[in-house]
């Protein structure tokens, strides 16, 4: 078996540079999980390192493969000097580690709920899971291997969050995307739903 994760980590640096900082969580029973932060200009981005190091598995398969199956890491962009974002680091972690400990298969369009807000004062409590490719590529691993794919998180409402559980992702992010809404803003409010 291959370690995934040095390979992950050098994809994160050729795309996003060489990390800032860097956190690491370790939840019973499941592999350490860490966050490395990137810093471009006024964006900060959030990277999960450790989520790829095992395929998720459909919670309803008898046994895990341990090769094959969907492997992801997820990255969050924030504006820097609006909000106290570094505090999503843990939030973050336990998003990237619910693949081990909820047998969930993270995917595009799904959403995933923290139950608190992503950091102090955030009026997000959930993320949009959105398409890979865009800002970091995926990486080809050897057969019968599944790519490590960077899924990135978009922030969401609560309001928003039961809009897209009624009305499905794509038109959340038309109404985002008709209404201008600039997703990288920690303080930004629910765009209008109605």
């Amino acid at each position: 078996m291959v370690d995934v994760l040095p390979l992950v980590e050098a994809r994160l640096a050729t795309a996003l540079g060489e990390p800032d900082a860097r956190a690491a969580v370790t939840f019973l029973g499941t592999d350490r999980i860490e966050v490395l932060r990137f810093s471009e200009g006024d964006i900060v981005r959030y990277a999960t390192l450790g989520m790829s190091a095992r395929p998720m598995t459909d919670p309803t398969a008898m046994l895990a493969d341990p090769v094959e199956g969907p492997r992801a890491e997820l990255v969050l962009s924030v504006r820097a000097g609006v909000a106290d974002t570094d505090k999503v680091l843990r939030p973050l972690a336990v998003l990237a580690a619910s693949p081990q400990v909820e047998g969930l298969v993270v995917a595009p369009g799904a959403s995933l709920d923290t139950g608190e807000p992503l950091w102090p004062g955030a009026p997000f409590t959930s993320v949009l899971v959105a398409e890979p490719g865009g800002l970091v590529e995926d990486l080809e691993l050897d057969e019968p291997m599944d790519p490590v794919r960077f899924l990135p998180l978009l922030p969401m409402t609560p309001n928003e969050a039961a809009w897209k559980r009624v009305h499905g992702a794509q038109a959340l992010q038309e109404r985002w995307l008709t209404r201008g809404t600039d997703l990288r803003d920690p303080a930004r409010g629910s765009v209008p739903l109605d």
